[in-house]
Order: C-alpha cells, then structure tokens, then sequence
C-alpha cells in the first residue's frame, strides 16, 4: 500500500508553531513545492527527509504517516540493566523499522521454511523439550557446545538479518534491538558489538527466542520466554545435572563457584548463566540448592569480566568502514550491507538514512556511505 503524509499532523503543528510550508522547506532543505507534493499525497519523503520532518515537528511516525492496511513494526528490546522502556523508545525503533521496509526487496530470497515454537512455556520440562529439539535441527548433541557458528546460520535460515553495531557500553536504553515487519515476513536484529563477550552469545541465543515466537514478539511474556530459552539452549538440563553433581559435593561455596566457573568458561557463557541454569535444574527436581547466593556470583563474575566482542573481532577499534561491514557479511552472515549498497547505488539514497537506520553519527553515516558507493 502507498503510504502518505498525514496532512493533518503536519498541518496541526505548523500552526501550533507559526510556521508556513516555506519555513518547513527551509528548515529541511527542499523546495517548497516538495513539501506540497508532500502533503497532496503526489510524493513521499525519502527515508533522510522523514526522519528530518519527524525530528523537526516532533511527531513520531505513527502521527507523521498514513499507510493504509499496513502493520507497524513488532520491536523488542534487550535492554541495558536498569534501564526502562519509554513510549519514545518504541516509536523510535517503529520508525526504524518503517524506514528498513524499502530495504527488504534488496535482500537476499526468503526461506519457505523456517523454525517455530508452537506454545511457548515456561514450564521446565516443556521449556527443555523445546529446546531439545531445537538443539537436534541444529546438529547440537547432548552436551554440546553451541557455536556462534550455529547461532549465526539459524538467523539466516530464518530470515532474520543481523546488524552488527557498536552503540556503546552504557550509552544507549537497549543492547540488542528486534525489529518484525509482519507484513514482508523479515526481521532485523541489531546485535551491539561494545558487549563483553560472556554476554554476547547468550544475547543472540535471546534475539533466536523471537525469531522462533514471533507472535510474542515486544511483549513481557516474549521477554521471559527469550531470557528462559537462552539460557536452557546454551545450558540445558544434561548439562546442569552434570554441573550440580559436581558442584554439590564440594564443602565451600568458593569450591563450588569455581565448578560454575569451569563449564562458564568452556561453554563461553557467563556465570550468571550457569548459576541460573543450575538453579532450575535443581528445583525443578526438588533438590537441595547449592551454597551459592546471586550476590556471591554478581560478586565473582565482575571480577573478570574479560573483552569486549569488538575487541575481539577489531583490531584497532573502531575499525574502518570496509573492514566493518565486511565483519557484518563474513562473521554475522549479513546481506544488510550488500543490500544497502544496491538500494544506494539504485535511488541515490542519502547517508542520513544510513544515520537513522544505525542510530550512529553523521560522521560515520557518511564514511559509511562513501565506502558503500566506492568513494
């Protein structure tokens, strides 16, 4: 469906301000006659130009654009500890995904097949029989390591376009944002790089739990059920009674930590993941609990917290526009920049786009576009 202008927002807020269509015009850069095709309906703004309209009106997409019939994007966060989801936060990441959508044809074909988890619970069992038999389309055996690899190919195999970003450690409400056009049957998971590396597979298994539940996608509940995934697939039960045996016959909490700490390190996961995962095992089974509180573990996983994932993969950091996006294609299996550079190349698209689309400065916005069209 064609989207348009919500002539009457725009209206309405040039009034509020006292401003005239060739204020507007100035203000964004165009011809006047622009912003009258604009709100006639007989043109649309490009991606840059909506963003700016947006920013400078103060209206948030939904107000800002009518499109008949069509859905707004499903968004879910991973949130930064401590930090609450706003109202804008959500008309953001929406507008975002609205401004992805002429990307989507430039994207590799879409898979007919795809995994779903039908009737998502949070009872131990039926979450472990799920997560078994994720595990067996994956090639996973029983105690297995699970693999960036494997991760990886799993969003690709489900039409979830990965989007490697470094948007800091503490700078920004989310760590991983999840963005569903229900209608072009494709997601984008932005995935932030600036993440200790304890923490980035447990993430991505996260981001997966949507991919397979789409219908609880941005709700609490899709929230819980990610976490609760995650956690049984990188750590399911095989593992925790494996763990639990060992550790409950040490004397000392201390003693027993380090066994948490041995399977954290081997399986590249953090302690808290294990501690948790052992947890439920335990209870679920009606077993006495180990000798080990949250605190005590908070308290000995800050102590070595180890590298950041971009100090993995970068060196030096921040690396230069090529070598980034050829990490998004190589490592993350991402076509979003080969589909970028189409889109480009075939409507003269601006890097403010890039800007709104990365959530990243103009600076980098234009380093990036340069590199995209070879300048």
């Amino acid at each position: 469906m064609k989207k348009i202008i919500n002539t009457a927002s725009v209206r309405s807020v040039l009034t509020s301000k006292g401003w005239d269509q060739k204020r507007l015009s100035k203000e964004l850069g165009v011809s006047s006659q622009a912003i009258t095709n604009w709100l006639k309906g007989v043109d649309f703004p490009r991606p840059d130009k909506l963003l700016k309209l947006s920013i400078t009106l103060s209206l948030p997409f939904s107000d800002l654009v009518h499109t008949p019939n069509i859905e707004l994007p499903v968004v879910a966060f991973r949130k930064r500890a401590g930090t609450k989801t706003t109202q804008d936060h959500i008309e953001r990441a929406q507008l975002t995904g609205a401004l992805l959508r002429p990307l989507v044809p430039y994207l590799y074909p879409l898979n007919s097949l795809r995994t779903k988890i039908n009737s998502p619970s949070l009872e131990y069992l039926d979450l472990q029989k799920a997560v078994a038999s994720v595990r067996e389309k994956l090639g996973i055996k029983i105690g297995s390591i699970v693999s960036y690899n494997q991760l990886i190919k799993e969003f690709s195999n489900n039409d979830a376009v990965i989007v490697p970003v470094m948007w800091g450690i503490k700078s920004k409400h989310e760590n991983a944002l999840h963005i569903l056009l229900k209608s072009e049957k494709i997601t984008f998971v932005f995935l932030n790089l600036d993440t200790y590396i304890e923490d980035f597979k447990f993430w991505m298994a996260h981001e997966l739990a949507h991919v397979f539940t789409p219908e609880l996608a941005g709700t609490n509940e899709g929230e819980d059920y990610a976490d609760a995934f995650a956690g049984a697939l990188l750590f399911p039960r095989e593992l925790a009674e494996e763990t639990y045996l060992k550790a409950v016959t040490k004397p000392t909490s201390s003693a027993q930590i380090k066994v948490l700490q041995e399977y954290a390190h081997e399986h590249q996961i953090s302690l808290h993941s294990i501690f948790l995962q052992v947890g439920s095992y335990a209870k679920a089974l009606n077993l006495a609990a180990l000798k080990i509180d949250s605190k005590s573990i908070h308290a000995t996983r800050c102590m070595s917290r180890g590298k950041l994932v971009n100090q993995i993969l970068f060196n030096p950091t921040p690396p230069e526009p090529k070598t980034y996006m050829a990490t998004a294609n190589k490592i993350f299996q991402s076509s979003f920049f080969d589909a970028l550079k189409k889109m480009i190349v075939e409507k003269g698209t601006g890097s403010g786009y890039l800007q709104q689309i990365l959530d990243i400065s103009i600076g980098d916005a234009t380093a990036l576009h340069q590199e995209l069209i070879g300048k």
